[in-house]
């Protein structure tokens, strides 16, 4: 597909993109999965009475009375996750002492993350033309994955206080890009919580599909729809 800004972007105003993560530069999902494999192949090593004590429906249900009990920080799922494995190591007999390392596995896996392939050429080259700051709502370290290099900045839920669509967490990428919310534009996957949210605070806002999915009809159209980093990058160069 070829991507179009509607005529009344002004595209060459665009001085600053804020990037979404999970998702938008990598399939968070078999991320995840290997991750609590990881985790749980971790455990049954070394707090067996853990997997003997808790079956897939029981962790289920455990997640689910955390996230009630700490609503108040279900923006900051490495809290949230924390607390999962607190509960899981004194119900099955052992202390918390397991709660930092058993973390610890587990997000060494969250962050080997597979790139797009678009992903890394391109950011290259939009990281030498504009200020680039990541907004993601998850634990992605871009250090550990080796990205670190093609942003300016971050963002995170756990910065702002708030997780997208909630404005803070734009307002904050505002800040650290230094320049007006319509000279940003946002580029996310998730319909809501990016584009949405990005809209609202005033930002320009780019909806990367990549998995041909269908626009919600209940929201604004977001300015410009792409598949891949590429398109975005030639769209800008052609209008730059």
């Amino acid at each position: 597909m070829t991507a179009e800004f509607q005529p009344e972007i002004p595209v060459h105003r665009i001085r600053a993109i804020t990037l979404d993560l999970d998702n938008t530069l990598w399939d968070i999902n078999p991320v995840i999965r290997n991750a609590e494999a990881a985790l749980w192949a971790w455990l049954s090593e070394n707090y067996p009475l853990i997997p003997d004590r808790f079956d897939a429906a029981d962790m289920v249900e455990l997640r689910n009375s955390v996230i009630d009990q700490y609503r108040h920080k279900s923006h900051d799922f490495r809290y949230l996750r924390k607390k999962v494995l607190k509960r899981v190591a004194i119900e099955a007999g052992y202390d918390d002492a397991l709660v930092e390392p058993a973390f610890r596995v587990f997000d060494d896996a969250r962050n080997s993350v597979e790139l797009y392939a678009d992903v890394l050429p391109d950011l290259e080259h939009l990281y030498a033309k504009f200020t680039i700051i990541a907004v993601t709502n998850g634990n992605a370290n871009l250090q550990t994955i080796g990205i670190d290099h093609l942003f300016h900045d971050v963002v995170t839920a756990v910065d702002a206080g708030v997780a997208k669509p909630a404005r803070p967490i734009f307002d904050a990428a505002v800040a650290k890009a230094g320049v007006a919310p319509e000279e940003i534009l946002h580029v996310g996957d998730h319909p809501e919580t990016d584009i949405d949210g990005a809209k609202k605070a005033g930002m320009r806002t780019a909806w990367i599909n990549r998995t041909d999915e269908e626009w919600p009809a209940h929201l604004d159209k977001p300015d410009v729809v792409i598949t891949t980093i590429t398109e975005l990058r030639l769209l800008l160069e052609d209008a730059s």
